[in-house]
């Protein structure tokens, strides 16, 4: 989504002297010698367990270079040194041509020229993330815990950019970018002009690790689109699937909805209240629902279904499909994490499992 700042040129508001700016650039000049060869395909080198180790590109550097320093070379790099994320960033992210039109340069500086992306950009490069240790390590952890239970999953390459307020994430072909300028957290100034607070929960650091890897599972177990597949329940149970493996993965407590970014409130309110409405789902027949708009109320982080008298909490779906498939997995030990996650017949699961919460 563009934003309306796109269309218009407003002074940037700044929060230190001119003098701690120009030394933050010229500090960020002499310390950032960048390793970008990773940046092509191919995936992190994944023999065993022991060898996953994320090391995040960090290809916002190289784009804050360009874009704020005006370097003509750091530009070049970005399509000579990481042609796949320099792709994405055009074609998927900003959607604004191809990356081999003859002047995509010039339209890219343009894009980032504006005054608030640029304040952006520098808080978040120079400042929120000069340092990306805690989010290395934590996406190793993770990685190397989904490839305990999938030998064959692809461990991506992991890079860091900045996307004008665009995608959080980014998956390609053995490739994963996550959007720092995403992710600069729920107080940040800048936000509160674009985003409602329902949104802004999502948008803190510690929400990098979690998104990064669920993005990338739903790019490995993308959502069988099949007549007869398409109904809340398959969708609850889909979504269910893959939230439930990362809460184990994250070591979160199933019920908990901390994946979702659920406040203590909302969890207690799902716990006192899934018999209820796993009742009255079932008697309003909206588990066999195929209503765009029913199964996005209650898949959407802004939920419109009312019980109660009062609005469910946010993906309120996925809360229940986590707890389906929790009762699943406790009734069928047998079943790995990728069998489950390979299992395209979601209809058919609730027969072979009791629920009754």
């Amino acid at each position: 989504m563009k934003r309306d700042w796109m269309n218009t040129k407003t002074k940037t508001v700044t929060s230190s002297t001119d003098n701690q700016r120009f030394m933050r650039r010229w500090i960020f000049i002499l310390i950032s010698i960048l390793t970008l060869s990773a940046c092509h395909s191919g995936g992190q080198k994944d023999d065993a367990l022991s060898d996953v180790d994320i090391k995040v590109i960090r290809y916002d550097r190289l784009q804050y270079e360009a874009f704020a320093l005006n370097s003509f070379s750091a530009l070049q790099k970005m399509s000579t040194e990481c042609p796949q994320a320099t792709k994405l960033l055009i074609e998927r992210v900003l959607d604004i041509g191809r990356a081999k039109d003859t002047d995509i340069n010039e339209r890219l500086c343009a894009y980032y020229s504006d005054s608030i992306l640029q304040r952006i950009m520098e808080d978040a490069t120079l400042v929120k993330f000069k340092d990306m240790k805690d989010i290395e390590k934590g996406l190793t952890e993770g990685f190397r815990k989904l490839k305990k239970e999938l030998p064959d999953l692809v461990i991506p390459q992991v890079y860091s950019q900045v996307s004008a307020l665009n995608q959080s994430v980014v998956v390609g072909d053995s490739l994963l970018g996550f959007s720092i300028d995403k992710y600069m957290g729920a107080d940040y100034p800048l936000y509160k002009r674009y985003y409602y607070n329902y949104q802004l929960r999502a948008m803190n650091p510690d929400c990098i690790v979690p998104d990064c890897l669920m993005s990338y599972l739903y790019s490995q177990y993308p959502f069988p689109w099949e007549e007869g597949n398409r109904t809340l329940f398959d969708i609850m149970i889909y979504h269910g699937k893959v939230a439930w493996v990362m809460d184990k993965i994250l070591n979160y407590d199933t019920e908990s909805g901390k994946l979702l970014n659920y406040t203590a409130k909302e969890t207690e309110w799902c716990q006192k209240n899934i018999s209820s409405i796993w009742k009255w789902m079932k008697e309003r027949n909206h588990l066999s629902s195929t209503d765009p708009m029913l199964i996005r109320a209650y898949t959407h982080p802004d939920p419109s279904v009312i019980f109660g008298g009062k609005k469910v909490p946010p993906f309120l779906g996925t809360w229940m499909g986590v707890q389906l498939v929790d009762a699943y997995m406790s009734q069928h030990k047998e079943v790995t994490v990728q069998q489950l996650l390979q299992r395209k017949d979601c209809h058919t699961l609730l027969q072979e499992m009791d629920f009754n919460p």
